[in-house]
């Protein structure tokens, strides 16, 4: 028999213990353990799920966490996910604490570190490709690579919080579809009145 408590426990804990960097190093993680290995949702669903997490504050992973254990089993299955996210990080915090000084003036830390940057920037950089696949899909490839011209712009040169980078693009999101639908009916009426 199934047990959905056991798999939100595991792929939680799992992620946990590997996303070594933080949340945006865990996310493709948590993404694995949700889409590929247990199929709990689709990568379209992903996407919008992590669009709503970045929009809101707190830490990316947590509200990943949250997320998938309430949407498996309700409250209790979120707070079962979130605490099975977080125990890694809180059992090696406790048990390094008093080693801490050792683990900055040490060598073979300083190159596990360097070992596992290039690994993360990978892994972020094939999630960044597959939404930016995603993307071109939905809007097309001049409004994607408008979109993106465009939230370059907004982060890099004008400094924007990317909260509401995000906000703005959920926004227009939110209205795409139908502005679409519009701009067809209207082409469609030029057409048929030449």
């Amino acid at each position: 028999m199934k047990n959905d408590y056991w798999d939100l426990s595991m792929a939680m804990f799992r992620t946990g213990m590997l996303g070594y960097g933080g949340g945006p190093a865990t996310v493709p993680l948590i993404r694995y353990e949700a889409v590929t290995r247990y199929q709990w949702m689709n990568n379209d669903e992903f996407g919008e799920v992590l669009a709503i997490a970045n929009a809101l504050p707190g830490p990316i992973a947590t509200k990943l966490a949250a997320y998938l254990g309430y949407q498996r089993k309700g409250t209790i299955g979120a707070i079962v996910s979130v605490l099975a996210h977080i125990m890694p990080s809180c059992i090696a915090m406790v048990a390094l604490f008093s080693l801490i000084a050792f683990f900055k003036s040490s060598s073979i830390i300083s190159g596990m570190i360097a070992a596992v940057v290039p690994v993360v920037c990978v892994m972020l950089g094939i999630m960044a490709y597959e939404f930016g696949e995603k993307a071109i899909k939905g809007l097309g490839k001049t409004l994607g690579i408008v979109f993106f011209v465009l939230s370059f712009l907004l982060l890099q040169i004008l400094h924007l919080h990317p909260a509401i980078v995000i906000i703005l693009f959920l926004l227009y999101g939110a209205f795409h579809y139908k502005l679409l639908a519009k701009l067809a009916k209207n082409k469609l009426k030029k057409g048929e009145g030449v």
